[in-house]
């Protein structure tokens, strides 16, 4: 049963991330079809990401009452829903709210999913959350192109439609799966929510980690197709083949990032990440040519997925048990609600004239700035909820 719910797992994860990672090369058709700035997508882009914070609180509390696995049935019925309605759309504020909604799907499941992965294989942590961001990492290499066969066949509509269908049928999958009562013994909720704010100093180390670089992040890759044509002369097809290679360059990153983070110390190994993460945006903006580009992308995409399964590796590790759903909630919902915005502040100062380039630059500065900070924080044993000296169990 466990091998089962975990491969099932795996393909709705695949589904869920497909949904937030199909609007970046749909920027440019969403300005045509609806008449509008890059500021307006980018706030439909930053509502996806919003959507998929801010449920992470509430559901944390609500992982207290249902067990884990309800709540990944409950967000993969979510997902059916809002694709249907936002391929609906027939305005901004019904793509705003579409957007959004998919957005909140992804949420609760991640919220509710990765704890699950811990629950079920708490002595493989790193591996099987590097397993699950792989197959989640898998749709983000092939949005760009299918996204872009079916426009050449189709319509935008049609992406969310195809979506709605499949996210129905592995839904109905994952139902019949984890039927069996006992599967409620096996996946149960917290006990206490509020006993995870007991946890804040490790919550607030987890944020301080992520938020920075997710907020880079997420302004750079929801832009990225117009970032490469307007900024690099590429044309929309090399461009979203530039896009494929920063997610493909994800692929192997999750798996190898989630064994060394079993292995290695948790902090130092997620501060190489971010620094490397830095030189790499600095390095893209200097980047020029296919191939120049191409090798940069890859190995800033190679980084930045590597971050995230070690994020989760060290709070997942550093929790206990009883508290780790709510808890976790809470670290990711805080982080995403920072995170979220980035995409809509690279979309107003590129509409205020501010170049793509200057603006990674100054970003990229940003981070190595927040990493010194953190650094000495850490050399000096004050990182909250950390203690220098600790190993990660082997």
């Amino acid at each position: 049963m466990t091998r089962r719910l975990f491969g099932t797992l795996c393909g709705l994860v695949f589904l869920v991330n497909f949904g937030r990672v199909a609007f970046p090369p749909l920027v440019e058709t969403l300005q045509t079809q609806f008449g509008v700035g890059p500021a307006t997508i980018g706030i439909v882009t930053s509502l996806v990401w919003l959507g998929t914070a801010l449920p992470r609180i509430p559901v944390g509390y609500l992982l207290t009452r249902i067990p884990r696995h309800r709540v990944v049935l409950a967000s993969g019925t979510l997902l059916v829903l809002a694709s249907a309605f936002t391929a609906s759309a027939t305005s901004i504020p019904m793509l705003q709210v579409g957007a959004f909604a998919i957005g909140v799907a992804s949420g609760a499941y991640f919220v509710s999913a990765v704890p699950l992965i811990g629950e079920l294989f708490p002595e493989r942590v790193g591996r099987m959350v590097g397993i699950h961001g792989t197959a989640s990492q898998v749709a983000a290499v092939v949005a760009a192109p299918i996204v872009v066969a079916i426009l050449a066949a189709f319509s935008w509509r049609e992406t969310f439609w195809a979506l709605s269908v499949v996210a129905a049928a592995v839904t109905l999958l994952l139902f019949v799966v984890s039927r069996d009562g006992s599967m409620d013994a096996a996946t149960g909720a917290d006990r206490n929510f509020m006993a995870a704010l007991a946890h804040w100093k490790v919550i607030l180390t987890g944020i301080l980690l992520i938020a920075p670089a997710g907020f880079i992040w997420q302004g750079l890759f929801n832009f990225f197709v117009s970032y490469m044509t307007h900024a690099k002369s590429f044309d929309p097809t090399t461009a979203s083949t530039m896009l494929t290679i920063v997610f493909a360059a994800g692929v192997p990153a999750f798996s190898l990032s989630g064994r060394l983070a079993d292995k290695l110390p948790h902090v130092p190994y997620i501060f190489a990440l971010l620094v490397a993460f830095s030189g790499a945006l600095v390095a893209l903006t200097f980047a020029q040519g296919f191939l120049a580009v191409a090798v940069v992308i890859a190995i800033l995409g190679y980084v930045i997925h590597s971050l995230f399964p070690a994020l989760d590796t060290f709070m997942l590790s550093s929790l206990p048990s009883d508290v780790r759903g709510s808890a976790y909630a809470i670290f990711s919902g805080a982080a995403l609600l920072l995170e979220a915005n980035g995409s809509g502040a690279v979309g107003f100062l590129t509409e205020a004239n501010y170049g793509f380039e200057f603006i990674f630059q100054t970003l990229a500065g940003a981070l190595i700035v927040a990493v010194v900070l953190l650094s000495v924080l850490y050399a000096a044993d004050r990182l909250p909820g950390v203690q220098r000296k600790t190993r990660p169990s082997t």
